[in-house]
């Protein structure tokens, strides 16, 4: 039977009410929100953002409405978007679209709004509800926090092909030894995991969710490898290479990353010290990830490994972040956030180091906080015989 990704009608009515209780605690009549992802979560509506807005209203006492340009009436019908659908005919349009999305709701006196709206939207939403009073709201960004079961589900299967990605890529360059052919570039191996990726996706499952990015990740080898987000490049793989696959993919919206560095033959006394310092690393930092720790004391937990290990000047980075409809987002394990870890977080394990001119080192799973710890979603082997590939 084909995997489903896209979530039923009963998951959005649940985080819609969740938001509605939570209006009702905050004193707010209704909250907008034109985050692409936040639409997404709360009504399973995924489009490709550009100028024309898209917005969502939920309402403490009022169905939810979510506002589309004409041209896009039909996708959010196809998608089942869990709203009322209102449509405007064209950006910027003769009467401004959140004008149209405020004459589809009754007259309220206190909306929030999520906190990644721009100046220029808020000032067009104050003369779009005149009356009312604007304020900033996190209701939705902390409802995202805590995952639902079938949320989970879907960060299982996105890491069970994020692990078959990241043996793609070890299979690639295995076959390119074994046989004496070219080795791969950086950006053959990019190409060659995400097609794998996405192949699995659309030969076992159904209703794939198209979100911009989709299978995939960063890749990159030797002195590249010490840029932490660098892109991949021509420059082919070469004996004695540190080397770095940052892997991940999106089933039905939810994102997982796995990462693992490699070496291309035996390491030297050099590259082992580094990987083991920062394997080190990211095992406290799963023994620190559970209910109760504040992110920023797992963040401290897990990096003062690599700075015991004197190699805390090659820090570049927290040990993670949140994960969900956001390969990035809230809340961040980094020493400026005190958010309380609680079961359902999705959260990213990831230290590293990165040594100007010789390579990086990072290992990264994604992680669900349990009642009883931290368990990973993804499942990938890491000690330093699973990650040495034999020249």
């Amino acid at each position: 039977m084909a995997f489903r990704q896209r979530l039923d009608a009963s998951f959005y009515a649940t985080v819609q009410e969740n938001v509605r209780q939570d209006l009702d605690t905050e004193g707010l009549d209704g909250i907008i929100l034109d985050h692409p992802d936040d639409v997404a979560y709360l009504t399973g509506f995924f489009h490709h953002p550009c100028e024309r807005p898209v917005v969502v209203y939920v309402g403490r006492a009022d169905p939810t409405v979510l506002l589309v340009p004409e041209l896009e009436r039909e996708h959010a019908q196809w998608q089942e978007a869990a709203a009322e659908v209102v449509t405007y005919p064209e950006y910027p349009g003769v009467v401004e679209p959140l004008t149209v999305l405020s004459r589809a709701i009754p007259a309220r006196r206190r909306i929030g709004v999520g906190p990644s709206i721009s100046i220029g939207r808020l000032r067009l939403l104050q003369r779009a509800f005149p009356a009312a009073e604007i304020v900033e709201s996190e209701i939705v960004t902390f409802a995202r926090y805590v995952k639902h079961p079938q949320e989970i589900a879907l960060h299982q299967e996105a890491a069970r092909i994020t692990d078959a990605m990241l043996e793609a890529g070890v299979g690639l360059v295995s076959d390119a030894l074994r046989t004496g052919g070219t080795m791969p570039s950086e950006s053959d191996l990019a190409a060659h995991v995400g097609a794998v990726g996405t192949r699995i996706m659309y030969a076992e499952h159904e209703n794939v969710v198209v979100v911009g990015f989709l299978a995939g990740g960063l890749v990159y080898a030797g002195a590249n490898s010490a840029k932490p987000h660098g892109l991949p490049s021509a420059y082919r793989l070469s004996p004695g290479d540190t080397f770095m696959l940052s892997l991940g993919c999106a089933v039905g919206g939810r994102f997982v990353e796995g990462e693992r560095t490699f070496f291309l033959g035996e390491p030297s006394a050099e590259q082992e010290r580094y990987y083991e310092a920062v394997r080190a690393a990211q095992q406290t930092g799963i023994d620190s990830l559970r209910p109760g720790i504040t992110c920023a004391e797992s963040n401290a937990l897990c990096l003062d490994v690599i700075r015991d290990a004197g190699l805390g000047q090659f820090l570049q980075h927290r040990q993670g972040h949140g994960i969900g409809v956001g390969m990035h987002e809230p809340p961040w394990l980094e020493d400026g956030d005190d958010t309380v870890l609680q079961e359902g977080f999705v959260v990213s394990n990831e230290p590293g180091i990165y040594i100007p001119g010789h390579a990086g080192y990072r290992i990264s799973d994604s992680m669900q906080i349990t009642a009883h710890g931290a368990v990973p979603f993804t499942h990938f082997a890491k000690t330093l015989d699973d990650v040495v590939i034999a020249a």
